[in-house]
């Protein structure tokens, strides 16, 4: 799928805006990857658009991906070690079924923004924000 196609499918500034509010309550970072049809494991392929995104390289290793595949109605949600740690495997699987929902009905947007903002609590029950320092280590805008 093209580029241009992809971008159809979602809202990117009401994705971007929720980012960038959730964020604004915690040291952590949250990204959305959207990509066009491949085969193959989209678990595998999350995993190396995490490592791609630098993902791996924040302070407290407490970044989250949600990686959409729209043509395969599939996506995965990733969260490095320091979240992951804090929250389990269980958390991700209800981030999942809950996307899941929205995504089934094709509303991506809103799966996405109920993803990031619920990714966006844990992260600042965990990593709250801290005083006078307001640094974002990723950008907020959704990879294609």
């Amino acid at each position: 799928m093209r580029r241009r196609k992809l971008l159809t499918l979602i809202d990117v500034k009401r994705v971007e805006e929720a980012i960038r509010i959730a964020e604004h309550q915690t040291t952590g970072e949250i990204r959305v990857s959207v990509a066009g049809f491949f085969w193959g494991n989209v678990h595998s392929a999350a995993e190396k658009t995490f490592a791609r995104l630098g993902m791996r390289q924040t302070e407290h290793r407490n970044g989250v991906l949600i990686f959409v595949v729209p043509a395969r109605r599939k996506f995965a949600v990733l969260g490095d070690a320091g979240i992951h740690q804090k929250v389990g495997q269980v958390f991700w699987e209800s981030i999942s079924q809950a996307m899941s929902k929205e995504f089934r009905a094709a509303r991506f947007t809103e799966g996405l923004i109920h993803g990031i903002a619920e990714a966006g609590k844990q992260l600042a029950a965990h990593f709250p924000p801290v005083a006078g320092e307001d640094r974002n280590e990723l950008p907020n805008e959704v990879d294609v």
